[in-house]
C-alpha cells in the first residue's frame, strides 16, 4: 500500500498568512486546496514537501459572482462541483459547467477546486508511477532523469496537460490572478501555460492563484466541451476539445476558437480550424472541414492509457461532436 510520507500541515488563516508561510518555508513547502492531485502524487513520491500549507480556510477565495457588464469571477477555492452547478456559469459559460462536471467522481468534484484543476500537475505514463517503478526504468526528464521517455530526442518534457477546465478557460479568454511577495499580477490563460511538461505554468513557487475572471460572452455566443476517457464515471482526459463561437443576426460566424487538451503540455489552439469557421454559416460541410483540420493539427504522443492511433482518430470525432453542438441552434 502506498502511504503519505510524513509532513507538517499548517493551515493558513488568510491569504496574507499563506504568503507569509510560503516565504518562511520556501522550497520546503507546497500549497494544498482540495488535495485530490497533490496527495496522490505525494504517495507516489513525486513530491516530498516538509511543510504543506492548507488554503481551505480562506473564505474570500470561495466566491462566484457574475455581472452583466463585467463578466464572471470565480475564487480559486471554489469546488468544481459548485462551479458546475452555478446557474450563471451554466447559462453564460456552458462549456465550463460541463468541463467542471466531467472532472473525476462526485467526491473529487466536492473536494477538488477550480484553481487546483488549472494548476494540475502534467501527467505521463512514465511519470505517474511509484518511486520504485521509476527507479527501475532509470527515471525521466520530468523528475530525476535526463531523457524524455516519450520523445527521446526532445529537449523538453512531453507530459500532457490533463486539466478539463484549462482549454475551456482559454476558449473564453479567461485571465487568472496570481498573488505573491511582489504583489498581484493578471495573466491570460493562454499565457499561463508553458509547452514544457516539467515546467508547465508561469506561476512562481511563491505565488498563489487567487481568482479567475471571464469576460462577458459576445452576443450569439455558444460553446461546447467534449472529452474522451477510459471510464466515463471518472478519469483524466485522453483527449479534450473545447469550442467557442459567436454568430451575428444573420447567422454568420464572427468569432471562433477551437482548443485541444491532453495532446500537449499546454492547451493547444487550432487556429486554422477557427479560421475555417469564421465568416461561415456553420454549415455541415464547413464543420467537417474544421474537424478534419483538428485531426490534421493534433499530434498526440504515446504517453496516455490509450494508443496514439486511437487518440489521433478520435480527435476528428470529438471535434465534430463539439462543432455540431455549437452549430445546432442555427439549424
Amino acid at each position: 500500500m502506498l502511504r503519505l510520507p510524513a509532513f507538517d500541515f499548517q493551515p493558513a488563516r488568510s491569504l496574507e498568512h499563506a504568503l507569509a508561510l510560503l516565504a518562511e518555508h520556501g522550497n520546503d513547502a507546497l500549497l494544498v486546496a482540495g488535495g485530490t492531485d497533490l496527495y496522490a502524487n505525494m504517495k507516489l513520491g513525486l513530491f516530498t514537501p516538509r511543510v504543506v500549507i492548507g488554503l481551505r480556510s480562506i473564505a474570500a477565495l470561495r466566491r462566484i459572482s457574475f455581472e452583466p457588464k463585467q463578466g464572471l469571477r470565480i475564487g480559486a477555492l471554489c469546488s468544481l462541483d459548485s462551479v458546475a452547478r452555478d446557474p450563471a456559469v451554466a447559462l453564460h459559460y456552458p462549456a465550463l459547467a460541463r468541463a467542471a462536471a466531467m472532472v473525476g467522481t462526485p467526491e473529487i468534484r466536492n473536494m477538488g477546486t477550480i484553481g487546483g484543476n488549472l494548476c494540475l500537475e502534467t501527467r505521463c505514463n512514465y511519470y505517474n508511477q511509484s518511486a520504485e517503478w521509476r527507479k527501475a526504468l532509470g527515471y525521466c526528464l520530468k523528475r530525476d532523469g535526463d531523457i524524455c521517455r516519450v520523445a527521446v530526442h526532445s529537449p523538453t518534457c512531453k507530459a500532457i496537460n490533463a486539466s478539463d477546465t484549462a482549454p475551456v478557460m482559454q476558449a473564453y479568454d479567461a485571465t487568472v490572478s496570481l498573488v505573491g511577495p511582489l504583489g498581484e499580477r493578471s495573466v491570460a490563460v493562454r499565457d499561463f501555460y508553458r509547452n514544457d511538461g516539467a515546467h508547465a505554468s508561469v506561476r512562481r513557487s511563491d505565488e498563489i492563484l487567487t481568482e479567475i475572471a471571464l469576460p462577458v460572452p459576445a452576443s450569439g455566443a455558444r460553446s461546447s466541451y467534449r472529452k474522451l476517457r477510459l471510464r466515463n464515471s471518472f478519469d483524466f482526459p485522453l483527449l479534450g476539445v473545447a469550442v467557442a463561437v459567436a454568430t451575428d443576426a444573420a447567422g454568420t460566424c464572427t468569432h471562433a476558437r477551437v482548443l485541444l487538451n491532453a495532446v500537449g503540455s499546454a492547451p493547444i489552439e487550432v487556429e486554422s480550424a477557427g479560421q475555417i469557421l469564421l465568416g461561415s454559416h456553420l454549415a455541415a460541410a464547413t464543420l467537417a472541414d474544421a474537424a478534419e483540420e483538428v485531426f490534421r493539427a493534433g499530434k498526440p504522443l504515446e504517453n496516455a492509457n490509450a494508443s496514439l492511433l486511437y487518440r489521433k482518430r478520435m480527435l476528428r470525432v470529438l471535434a465534430r461532436r463539439a462543432l455540431d453542438e455549437v452549430a445546432s441552434p442555427l439549424r
